[in-house]
């Protein structure tokens, strides 16, 4: 890596600090450690992050955090200190100001831990809810990690730390690392795993080589106790081939219960039981065993494409559940990629290794054809002025190559930029996060950038590919200016705390509300939302700050919005609409989706409309078939509007994952009412006095 190229990287950064800056965030330091955060989120070396600046004194000596994240399910806790100057050339920091910003920080533990949550005000904030978080789970932390972020230069820092008897990890993202993940979007080569250090000794092996030199195979058996601890060190990282997220171990039915039955009941069979993990590497170390064989010293590049599962669970049965892992082996087959492909190598282990799984190709997401399409799509489609488009950033780093290919000529960087500026630009996990908060799974959004889109993964497995064309692109981006817009709102409306998640659940809500459908093609052409649907998301947000944060009571709020139970706890507490509505409420455009019952081009829609949508979906799937069928066996219900309450069956009996239409929801509500009153089936619903009429 040459001087040039960090700096480079270090001006487009910069650049991009100031582009942020505005009266919403007007410090370039917070504006950097949020755009840092996202980025390395979006390349899966951190999760679920929020950026949180807080700073204060405890008996006159300064604490500050910029950021934090917690991970339950690894009981890890990581928080985050910057030190921004915009000065280029990058320069080295001085040794002192990176002690003192990892100080303030252990200070900030510290403080928590004494009870700082108490002296904070409001007691509303994320500061004290962290503060709170800390407190609470101090004593069950598995890992605290500090992480220093900075567009300077790190010389040496310590690995780690003693602090109250416990170990606490440092790690810094300077702007020459930074480069690297970002800017080149390497995400495996700073996996180096010091078999010696972890475990004491080499790992004996079997070396087979290839007869093509194609790959070397090395097959071993690692220590139970020395996975759990990579998985925690790296986590989900290690994972970024496998073909799977982690399914869970709750419930006697789960993939992985027989996992935790072995290491409860019979450790020193997991060996003869499991069928171990498949890995590759970029690079590793033999040295001789000392009886005529050799020992994998260390492993550079580590990737687990089979066998996450094992690897989680084993993880989660030593910190979550206190398990011994001293008598667990597992053996692991190590590949070497050399002259071969290492994409279509992990492709091929990952299918053969999981074929008793049946794996679909949505399993794959680094070359899922899905994301693929969108690529081509947005490639091709260009916005109505036929000037500009949206940028699909299917891998990482391809934005920025894309810009500096465009370099080598003025012009044509110039086009680039006009054409597809920063604000413009789609990753993996942008179109995870918009389309699960849109599709009612707002509290995965909550989850996490990473851990949302492996749900989101998950879901394509289940759903069509065939209907991704212009059309669904265009809706994608009307759901990408819709959420943004919310974002930028809420943002600027300076909640004390959890402005991602109000955003999420906003968002979600006006799905549930309208029925999943607005005027996305209106969305699409103007490329940003009214003045009126601004307004609404204006009175809506601290509407739903305060129905989120009462759902929560005594829980902590940051975990309870994960859960699905709060978001069907808010469902029932959504603001209510009033006219006349925003335009983009107010106008239905045809959808194939609705049926044979859509609303007519330039129809407009009322408040009415969509509350009874709300109305349809409080009755569950077997009332909808009863009042279909006893409706119209009855003769109350007309044939034509029993088959639009069957289909409003089949939405309640998929989650209501498809909402009804308001011209479906108006027919079958009267049919609802009608078979009430007869007394054939009891609804439960209250009609209201203009439908009595």
């Amino acid at each position: 890596m040459t001087d040039d190229v960090v700096a480079a990287f270090s001006q487009e950064i910069v650049a991009e600090v100031e582009e942020g800056l505005t009266t919403d965030a007007p410090f370039s330091q917070e504006v950097f450690t949020r755009l840092v955060l996202e980025r390395l989120e979006d390349a899966g070396h951190l999760e679920s992050t929020f950026p949180l600046y807080q700073e204060g004194r405890v008996k006159n000596a300064l604490y500050r955090i910029d950021g934090y994240a917690f991970d339950e399910e690894r009981s890890r806790l990581d928080l985050f200190t910057t030190i921004y100057s915009g000065e280029l050339p990058a320069a080295k920091l001085p040794t002192a100001d990176v002690t003192k910003a990892i100080e303030r920080v252990l200070r900030f533990v510290s403080a928590c831990v004494s009870g700082l949550a108490k002296d904070l005000e409001p007691s509303n904030t994320d500061a004290s809810d962290l503060a709170r978080l800390i407190e609470t789970q101090a004593k069950d932390l598995a890992v605290i990690r500090v992480v220093l972020l900075t567009d300077g230069i790190v010389g040496s820092l310590a690995s780690s730390a003693r602090w109250r008897d416990r170990e606490v990890l440092f790690e810094a993202y300077d702007i020459v690392r930074l480069q690297r993940v970002l800017g080149e979007g390497e995400t495996r080569a700073d996996i180096a795993v010091d078999l010696v250090a972890l475990t004491g000794d080499g790992v004996s092996c079997l070396h087979v080589p290839s007869h093509d030199g194609g790959y070397d195979a090395y097959l071993a058996v690692l220590p139970g106790e020395a996975l759990s601890k990579i998985y925690e060190r790296y986590g989900v990282r290690l994972l970024e081939l496998n073909v799977r997220a982690f399914l869970g171990l709750q419930g006697r039915k789960s993939v992985n219960a027989e996992l935790r039955r072995t290491i409860v009941e019979q450790p020193s069979m997991f060996l003869a039981f499991n069928n171990g993990i498949v890995a590759t590497v970029d690079d590793l170390e033999l040295a001789d065993n000392g009886a005529g064989g050799k020992e994998i010293t260390s492993l550079k590049g580590l990737q687990i494409v089979n066998g996450g599962q094992t690897t989680a669970s084993l993880h989660r049965a030593r910190r979550k559940e206190s398990l011994s892992l001293d008598n667990v082996s597992v053996p692991i087959k190590i590949i070497k990629v050399g002259g071969a492909d290492l994409g279509e190598m992990v492709s091929s282990i990952s299918r053969a290794a999981n074929r008793q799984n049946t794996v679909q190709l949505a399993d794959f997401s680094a070359n899922d054809p899905f994301h693929q399409i969108i690529e081509t799509i947005a490639n091709n489609t260009w916005l109505d002025d036929g000037k500009g488009r949206w940028f699909y950033e299917r891998a990482r780093g391809s934005y920025i190559a894309a810009e500096q290919k465009a370099a080598y000529r003025k012009t044509e960087q110039q086009a680039f930029r006009t054409q597809t500026p920063k604000n413009r630009r789609l990753s993996k996990l942008d179109v995870a996060r918009y389309l699960a908060a849109w599709g009612g799974l707002p509290y995965r959004v909550c989850l996490g950038g990473q851990k949302n889109f492996q749900h989101f993964m998950q879901r394509l497995k289940d759903e069509p590919q065939g209907a991704i064309g212009d059309a669904w692109f265009k809706k994608l981006v009307a759901l990408a200016v819709l959420y943004r817009a919310t974002e930028k709102k809420v943002r600027s409306m300076k909640f004390p705390a959890y402005g991602a998640q109000i955003t999420a659940y906003v968002v979600a809500g006006l799905s549930h509300r309208t029925g999943g459908r607005i005027d996305f093609n209106r969305l699409w052409s103007r490329q940003a939302i009214s003045p009126e649907l601004e307004q609404l998301i204006e009175t809506w947000a601290p509407q739903m700050d305060i129905a989120m944060r009462t759902s929560a009571g005594q829980k902590n709020p940051s975990e309870w919005y994960k859960k699905d139970e709060c978001w069907q706890e808010i469902q029932k507490q959504l603001p209510p609409l009033s006219d006349p509505l925003p335009p983009e409420l107010s106008y239905a455009a045809v959808s194939a989706e609705d049926g044979p019952m859509v609303a007519p081009v330039g129809t407009t829609h009322s408040v009415a409309d969509y509350d009874r949508i709300a109305l349809c979906m409080k009755l569950d799937g077997a009332i909808w078939l009863d009042v279909a069928e006893k409706g119209q066996k009855a003769g109350v219900v007309h044939y034509r509007v029993a088959a639009i309450c069957r289909t409003l069956a089949s939405y309640a009996a998929g989650g209501w994952g498809q909402k009804p239409s308001p011209k479906q929801a108006k027919p079958a509500l009267e049919a609802a009412f009608a078979v009430d009153r007869a007394g054939i089936v009891a609804t439960g619903l209250t009609e209201p006095a203009a439908e009595a009429s």
